[in-house]
């Protein structure tokens, strides 16, 4: 028996035969077999070689079994070692222990060569059974492509891995005989062996800790890695090593992150209906998730609402650039935001994006596009290595490309990306088309909104007015606001503030036929209260004309408010609107306090009118809620916040219109929430030395008198030129107060730019104008007074009514 590998377990001599096995190398390792006893038996069965481990297993020492028949430590055994010619191979068997208990053993024989003795191999069955598992786990363990197992030393030297010497290439890590260093960029080496380390260290396991990895060979590539690790340890519990296993969840991470890159697309791309601000969204949403630079080029017609024309092959496709991301990175010399387009070339690729496919271009196949190497210097990042173009595809229309580049390390486009890129795409065009839809919309509503709005400024001998218009920066448009100056008989003025229920067109339509109705009803000469009530009306007129299910819809706030410059009074009533604001000319200024009645869509309801004198120079301001009513104050805080507003702003050497401009710039949100308008009148008064006037005694005489008291006043005044005229004016409105009209009478002057005459009685019978006959002896006089004036009228008040006449004092001059 060879005896080179086993030492002398009996001081006395070798004679004595049995052996025991060390339980590590010579360079410390421990043997693989560690802890597996061994036996010698002779041709006999007579044991003649004992291991150490044989001891640890049954308790017998080599002398107490040396020489001995093996079936004397065997409890069942089913042959007769003196008559067995061969050993079976393997087997199971209960063996003696030396307290008197019996071990279930399996074990194994193999002659040992050059004599007729056997080594037999034992462990208990147990273990036997533990490492066939074992064996069996580690061997599917280590089949499994998508799991690399690789077993480091503790100088973390790889000793045994399942990975093929190709399999790098497929995102196995590591190799046989090397250090992970050998294998993957330092950095990325430096950080899974610390964490080797530690786990070396400690005996703390790591599961599942994500880290990132690129090749030497293909740096450009970054592996997701999944890393688990224990340490390995001996039967003494010492460290021999780690055990790590390595999965690549790059294509669970690439698919995770593309789910989440569309989920975030969902989430920020279409939430404004401006559509530049819709594309700088879309390219923000791209970088650096899906590539290092983006840019959105859009048709020029859709930036302005309209419809692109289809365009196919090259030439000047009319695209310009409205967003890139990220902006502040070092864009070559010809994309800048606003820029147009050049030409492309007409590349067959181009004509494939121009269908609708999603195309990946080379840089050579870019510069093949644009044409001109020169100008694919100025529009080509100079380390771009890959373009990704996806057409923005909505409804039927191209409304523009979406251009992705990677650069330096980035890894090339795939084909998933390219499937990806093309759901983005879809997405955003949608989001882009709905912006463009709105601002057609929004446009065509805007510029309704301000044809039908009078002009921004007017100048009367009642009031300096200026009107602003802002339109709301959400919903879907305009929200019919509007103000109105109105010019009235005998130099009065009408002002008018109203806000219509709604928004976009119909809102607009709406405030159109509310703003004719009360233009008409103010050449009544009606009340603000008794106009007001007429408006109530038509708006209930016009609820039930709505198409069902929007009656609710139709309706609106309203200021109305007739100043006299003659008197300095003003009346106004208010249907639900907020209430005027006065700067007087100290500075001060304050909320008018005004009853409000009911919105106009409420129809019944009575109208208050309330009656303020104003000064001089003072200033009234009218306007909306939307200069009011801001999301972070309540409308009390709003209106005490225009209030010191125009205190500080209303100066008598400060343009209104330049005022009310600076106002809306500073009370209104960058994106307002509803329309704002904001009316400003300067107030002026007539001189009393313009005016005169003259009580009517009831007496057909007095009408010569009145002619010549007429003639006296014109004559003083310097209106030579309107005498003739205005004494057949008198004449007539005079005689008709004596004739029809109850006393007490009035006749009344006034110069301006033109001359007022006037004429009040007591009587509400209204004048009524007719063609006389031939063989008529009356009914001229208003026909008369018709064709003297540039205009005439009758309106009423509280138990009087006036007739009035206009004369352009300019025109006699």
């Amino acid at each position: 028996m060879d005896t080179s590998h086993v030492e002398n377990a009996d001081p006395t001599g070798a004679s004595q035969g049995a052996v025991t096995v060390s339980g590590a190398s010579h360079d410390g390792r421990p043997y693989a077999l560690d802890g597996l006893a061994a036996a010698v038996l002779d041709d006999r069965g007579a044991v003649v070689g004992w291991t150490g481990t044989a001891q640890e297993l049954t308790g017998f020492c080599a002398d107490e079994v040396h020489g001995r028949p093996v079936q004397e430590l065997v409890a069942d055994l089913p042959l007769d070692p003196s008559r067995v010619t061969q050993w079976p191979a393997t087997g199971r068997v209960q063996l003696r222990h030396q307290c008197g208990n019996t071990i279930d053993i399996t074990f194994r024989t193999t002659p040992v060569n050059g004599s007729a003795e056997f080594l037999v191999l034992a462990a208990p069955t147990p273990h036997v059974a533990d490492h066939q598992h074992g064996a069996a786990f580690l061997r599917a363990l280590s089949a499994q492509s998508q799991i690399t197992v690789a077993l480091h030393d503790t100088d973390l030297t790889t000793v045994q891995t399942n990975a093929t010497p190709d399999a790098s290439d497929d995102g196995r890590p590591i190799r046989p005989g090397t250090r992970l260093g050998d294998v993957l960029c330092p950095e990325d080496a430096e950080s899974i062996e610390a964490v080797l380390r530690e786990v070396l260290a400690t005996g703390v396991p790591v599961v599942h800790q994500s880290q990132r990895a690129s090749w030497r060979h293909h740096p450009v590539r970054r592996h997701a890695l999944s890393l688990s690790a224990f340490r390995l340890e001996d039967a003494r519990g010492r460290p021999t090593g780690v055990a790590a296993l390595y999965i690549d969840n790059s294509d669970q991470v690439r698919a995770r992150r593309h789910l989440d890159l569309a989920r975030e697309v969902a989430e920020r791309v279409g939430g404004s209906l401006d559509i530049v601000r819709t594309a700088q969204e879309l390219a923000d949403v791209l970088v650096p998730a899906f590539g290092d630079l983006a840019s959105v080029d859009l048709a020029r017609d859709v930036v302005d609402g309209d419809e692109p024309a289809e365009r196919l092959g090259g030439g000047d496709l009319h695209l310009r650039n409205a967003a890139l991301a990220p902006a502040t990175a070092a864009w070559p010399a010809g994309i800048e935001r606003g820029n147009p387009v050049p030409p492309l070339a007409d590349h067959p690729l181009l004509r494939r994006s121009q269908h609708g496919e999603t195309v990946v271009y080379g840089r050579d196949d870019y510069i093949a596009l644009i044409g001109d190497p020169q100008l694919a210097e100025q529009l080509l990042p100079h380390d771009a290595h890959a373009v990704m173009v996806a057409p923005l595809y909505a409804r039927g229309l191209t409304l523009g490309v979406i251009v992705v580049w990677r650069t330096s390390l980035s890894e090339p486009f795939t084909e998933d990306e390219a499937d990806l890129m093309r759901q983005i795409a879809s997405r955003g065009a949608l989001a882009i088309d709905n912006a463009r839809r709105y601002t057609r919309e929004h446009r065509a509503a805007l510029a309704l909104q301000q044809s039908l709005l009078p002009p921004a400024t007017t100048d009367t001998s009642a009031a300096e007015t200026a009107g602003v218009y802002l339109p709301t920066g959400r919903g879907a448009g305009t929200r019919g606001d509007w103000y109105d100056a109105i010019p009235l008989p005998s130099l009065r003025l009408a002002l008018v503030a109203g806000d219509v229920i709604g928004h976009g067109i119909p809102a607009s339509a709406t405030m159109g036929r509310l703003r004719a109705a009360i233009q008409t009803l103010a050449d009544l000469e009606l009340e603000p209260d008794e106009l007001l009530s007429r408006i109530a009306d038509l708006v209930q007129r016009l609820a039930a004309e709505a198409p069902p299910g929007t009656h609710d819809v139709v309706g609106a706030t309203c200021l109305y408010a007739i100043y006299d410059p003659v008197t300095g009074s003003c009346a106004m009533a208010s249907a639900g609107h907020p209430p005027p604001v006065l700067v007087r000319p100290d500075g001060t200024a304050e909320a008018v306090d005004i009853v409000p009645g009911p919105p106009l869509s409420v129809c019944g309801m009575p109208y208050e009118t309330n009656t303020i004198d104003l000064e001089p120079g003072s200033i009234l301001a009218l306007y909306t809620d939307g200069l009011v009513d801001r999301h972070t104050d309540d409308v009390d805080d709003g209106l005490q916040r225009l209030t010191d507003a125009l205190a500080v702003s209303c100066r008598p050497d400060r343009d209104l219109d330049e005022t009310g401009r600076a106002l809306l710039a500073d009370l209104v949100d960058e994106a307002p929430r509803d329309d704002a308008t904001l009316l400003l009148a300067r107030i002026r008064t007539v001189p009393t030395e313009d005016t005169a006037a003259w009580q009517i005694p009831a007496d057909p005489a007095a009408v010569s008198e009145a002619r010549e008291w007429a003639t006296r006043q014109l004559t003083a005044w310097g209106l030579d030129a309107l005498l003739f005229t205005t004494e057949l004016i008198v004449s007539e409105l005079v005689t008709n107060a004596i004739r029809y009209g109850r006393p007490p009478a009035e006749l009344r002057l006034i110069r301006r730019n033109v001359l007022v005459c006037e004429v009040t009685d007591s009587s509400s019978t209204q004048p009524r104008l007719r063609r006389a006959r031939t063989i008529d002896e009356g009914g001229r006089g208003l026909f008369l007074v018709a064709r003297l004036a540039e205009r005439w009228g009758c309106r009423h008040g509280q138990n009087r009514k006036t007739i009035w006449s206009e004369q352009p004092v300019e025109c006699s001059r």
